[in-house]
């Protein structure tokens, strides 16, 4: 078997939308976005169970996007890429408009401090790149120790219109992050939430 090149992707640029054929074999499946990989125990457990599914995962950390590239490696999973970039705009920027079937993000950093909250991920532009991302019908899928951050991002979903409840997504052990993982260990509650984009 030909060996799997490094999941890291570095477009050509970093203003144009990306080209989807030249991240993955089959640019016609459905992609799944994971934002804040991580160790990479959810996306590549995801990418191994849905092999014709495509996954991108976003992360800002270049030490751990390796560590995760040399799973990717290891696993001979061609359905993975690998983007190293600040989430908010890869999704405004980056990201292909009514390409997205799934996004999951999963504990965010909640910047606790309220004068650090315009840090945080989701605000009313994140929302519009959400939306403008996903196909109809297309899912997000949330999970968070934070409640107060939790109540925060459901609020913002509630008011917005172009959303609707989802069932909640509950990973498999083999899914697990290892931010779960060590919460479930302590016994601390774990917020989720789902929501779907509406049909236009």
């Amino acid at each position: 078997m030909q060996p799997v090149s490094s999941a890291i992707y570095i477009p050509e640029s970093w203003t144009e939308i990306l080209q989807l054929d030249k991240l993955f074999p089959s640019a016609e499946s459905a992609l799944e976005v994971e934002i804040g990989c991580g160790k990479g125990r959810f996306l590549l457990s995801r990418a191994s169970s849905y092999p014709h599914h495509n996954f991108l995962g976003i992360d800002k950390m270049l030490k751990r996007l390796k560590k995760v590239d040399r799973k990717i490696r290891q696993a001979g999973l061609r359905n993975v890429k690998l983007l190293r970039i600040e989430a908010a705009y890869a999704v405004d920027r980056l990201i292909p408009p009514l390409s997205v079937s799934r996004y999951y993000i999963f504990f965010p950093d909640p910047w606790p401090k309220r004068r650090h909250h315009a840090r945080r991920l989701f605000c009313p532009a994140f929302m519009d790149s959400i939306h403008k991302t996903l196909v109809p019908g297309g899912l997000i899928y949330l999970a968070t120790d934070h409640v107060e951050y939790s109540k925060a991002i459901q609020k913002l979903f509630s008011a917005d219109q172009r959303f609707s409840p989802a069932p909640l997504f509950e990973p498999t052990e083999e899914e697990r992050t290892e931010f779960e993982t060590l919460f479930l260990q302590k016994e601390t509650p774990i917020e989720r939430a789902g929501f779907r984009k509406k049909p236009d």
